[in-house]
């Protein structure tokens, strides 16, 4: 598969790489240095440069809320899956504030806008202490040691108690294989008493 982003940049921008894209088909640039585009990062990974011709940008890589499936095609008939895109080089000018966050809250249609507030379920707020009290409860168990209940010694006292014995079955007949009640089994002394 390839490796693939999402370039997004401001209208300006977007034209120029248009003509750009529009003279590098048609063959005819006037200037190589207005034909070069460049994307550079610092240490950090997220925050970077991206540079047309003279002019340069500030760009951030930014995750995506969902996965975005990419396709190509090689004969406009069957369609081949090529790469999953899940971050996205935001280009902005310069006088836009730089993202907060590394992952980008919307997506990249108009649908999924505010997509991580909206189509995700949020983190259950737990109480630290509660869940340290149940780790304690849970390493006692795993141990063999009994658990007390909540209110201390009082009414639950000890939750470890001896499982109580199965009660014996009484003699059941079996049903036939047929379906019908099955005659009760006969011995020897039976035959007999008649």
């Amino acid at each position: 598969m390839d490796e693939q982003f999402i370039l997004r940049v401001p209208p300006s921008v977007a034209e120029q790489i248009e003509r750009l894209m529009n003279e590098s088909a048609a063959g005819s640039s006037s200037n190589p240095e207005d034909a070069s585009l460049d994307l550079s990062f610092s240490d950090d990974g997220r925050s970077g440069t991206f540079m047309i011709g003279n002019q340069s940008f500030p760009a951030s890589l930014l995750d995506l809320p969902t996965v975005v499936e990419s396709y190509k095609t090689y004969d406009d008939s069957f369609l081949v899956k090529a790469a999953d895109i899940g971050q996205m080089v935001m280009v902005r000018e310069d006088v836009d504030p730089a993202p907060e966050e590394v992952e980008y809250k919307h997506g990249l249609t108009p649908p999924m806008r505010d997509a991580r507030r909206r189509r995700y379920r949020r983190e259950p707020g737990l109480n630290a202490e509660l869940v340290h009290r149940v780790e304690k409860d849970l390493i006692s168990i795993m141990h063999g040691v009994s658990v007390s209940g909540e209110g201390g010694g009082g009414e639950g006292g000890d939750r470890k108690k001896a499982a109580p014995a199965p009660a014996p079955k009484p003699d059941a007949q079996e049903p036939a294989a047929n379906g019908e009640e099955a005659e009760p089994e006969r011995s020897d002394s039976d035959d007999s008493e008649n």
